[in-house]
């Protein structure tokens, strides 16, 4: 049976699995509160940041608190902890789901990475449903920490509002207040559906506003492409049986609209630099973080074509990046598209 679930919200330990800019800027605010131990499977990594106090590979010279542990073993970095907050990429979740279970571990996760598993299509949390099993029969609850957050603000102290969202509405509440604090923000919801698609879809929709900024279509294409790209994120949730709500939100419109125009966006980046006529191969080369959209559009599409829903601006993002169409070349036919009336 899994631990108690009520969670201490003052004098806890929270482990951070996964070292890269939004792990590190996550670990940094919250231990501001709480004690963390900040777990990177690489032990090289680890050791840098022990010496510099700092995680110089993802974040600058911001430095560490004292209230902060670094570690490369994973059964050090839960001993003790109240709470798990998964930040690794999501092809490597089930992986971190596994070797937690193998440590006889059942703490509460959650989870802060966004996109759908390759290979399988499937959200995290299906991928969490499938591993840990369901929280009313296990006891083990798990939830999803999504919404418009860059980590480089974060850090620096600017104001953050984020949603949590978890199936039992007494843990989501409990673990956003746990989380909660100084600049984070942190709203709660039981959508977990509709708050995994839209930070997956988001990332998406994302690499589309680059190609549409990196061919200078201005404004005005980007706030249409913005507004049908929620209307597709809808459409793909709501079939999935996620809130129409939860798209109105901060994992919705929120993540969409930061994600499609702000300067630290990885995955605009990927689609302004396929517009430039960069191949995807020396994009993500030099890119040096992973953009989960990329990963995504496949996976969307996979799952879309199954559950019968339309997706077009996924489907031409997805054609520039896994089939080779030139950005050019999707947005025409993008564009070409037969007139039809707004609807979701």
């Amino acid at each position: 049976m899994a631990e108690a679930t009520n969670l201490k919200l003052s004098g806890s330990k929270i482990a951070v699995l996964g070292a890269g800019a939004w792990g590190t800027a996550l670990a940094m605010n919250i231990s501001q509160r709480h004690q963390v131990s900040l777990w990177a499977r690489n032990a090289g990594h680890v050791s840098g940041m022990r010496k510099a106090r700092a995680n110089p590979m993802y974040l600058g010279d911001f430095k560490f608190n004292d209230q902060l542990q670094v570690e490369d073993d994973l059964q050090t970095a839960l001993n003790g902890a109240d709470l798990i907050l998964s930040v690794v990429p999501t092809a490597g979740f089930r992986a971190i789901l596994k070797d937690i279970k193998a440590l006889g571990c059942k703490l509460p996760i959650i989870w802060a990475h966004k996109g759908l598993e390759p290979l399988t299509a499937k959200l995290p949390y299906e991928v969490a449903l499938e591993e840990l099993g369901d929280p009313k029969v296990t006891g083990q609850h798990w939830g999803a920490l999504s919404g418009p957050s860059f980590a480089a603000e974060l850090v620096r102290g600017l104001p953050t509002a984020v949603t949590l969202a978890a199936n039992d509405e007494s843990f989501a509440s409990e673990a956003a207040l746990l989380i909660h604090g100084a600049n984070l923000r942190v709203y709660h919801t039981t959508d977990v559906i509709g708050v995994s698609v839209g930070g997956a879809v988001k990332n998406v929709m994302a690499i589309a506003a680059g190609i549409s900024d990196g061919m200078g279509f201005g404004n005005n294409a980007r706030a249409a492409l913005i507004t049908r790209g929620l209307a597709e994120m809808t459409r793909f949730g709501l079939a999935l049986g996620a809130s129409t709500e939860t798209f109105m939100g901060l994992a919705g419109a929120g993540d969409l609209i930061l994600t499609c125009t702000g300067q630290y966006s990885r995955n605009r980046e990927v689609g302004l630099q396929l517009a430039s006529g960069k191949s995807l191969a020396d994009i993500l080369q030099g890119l040096g973080h992973v953009a989960e959209g990329v990963n995504t559009a496949r996976e969307v599409m996979r799952r879309a074509n199954t559950i019968g829903v339309d997706m077009p601006i996924t489907y031409e993002v997805n054609q520039a990046l896994s089939n080779g169409k030139s950005a050019k070349d999707a947005v025409n036919d993008l564009l070409g598209r037969e007139q039809k009336p707004e609807a979701l």
